[in-house]
């Protein structure tokens, strides 16, 4: 593929890209950063892409995989993560951080179709269409199951900051 080839096809997939990168990581720079990696990554098979290839769903897994070695590579360092002076972790403060994964854990407790059509949406940033496409759940019940888990998210939520609420 010619590099004029290239920006005409993939560039434009670059915000949805964004997009999707950002609901992996929860922020704005480490999700520029994996886009860039992605894209990186991309660039280098550019001699082996054909335009008839289905390059959104190649890059999407690139995108997936560099989030995967990134998240591979802090877990094996955490010290050195921590040393770079991450100001937006001090920035958060801990009760912020409490509270993220205390909302990972309840989501990681939904019914399983639950849990997977929530992260697929929220987390991940896929929309409703390639939903449905991939789960072959229909319109109503992708809705249905969605709002089901936000309600049980946001309630099991809210009672248990009214209990450490209650405890203080």
């Amino acid at each position: 593929m010619k590099p004029e080839e290239f920006n005409h096809i993939i560039l434009p997939l670059r915000q949805e890209l964004l997009s999707r990168a950002f609901g992996m990581t929860g922020n704005g720079e480490d999700a520029e950063d994996l886009v860039q990696e992605a894209m990186l990554r991309l660039w280098k098979r550019r001699d082996s892409l054909d335009a008839s290839d289905n390059i959104k769903a190649l890059l999407y897994t690139i995108l997936r995989n560099a989030f995967y070695d990134d998240r591979r590579r802090q877990q094996r360092h955490p010290s050195a993560e921590l040393s770079e002076g991450d100001a937006g972790f001090e920035e958060r403060g801990v009760e912020t951080l409490d509270e993220m994964a205390l909302i990972r854990n309840i989501v990681e407790h939904l019914p399983p179709l639950q849990r997977q059509l929530f992260r697929m949406k929220e987390i991940e940033g896929y929309d409703a269409g390639e939903i449905m496409q991939i789960t072959g759940c229909t319109a109503d019940n992708l809705r249905k199951n969605l709002s089901r888990a936000h309600l049980k998210i946001r309630d099991t939520y809210m009672k248990l900051m009214k209990g450490a609420r209650d405890e203080k």
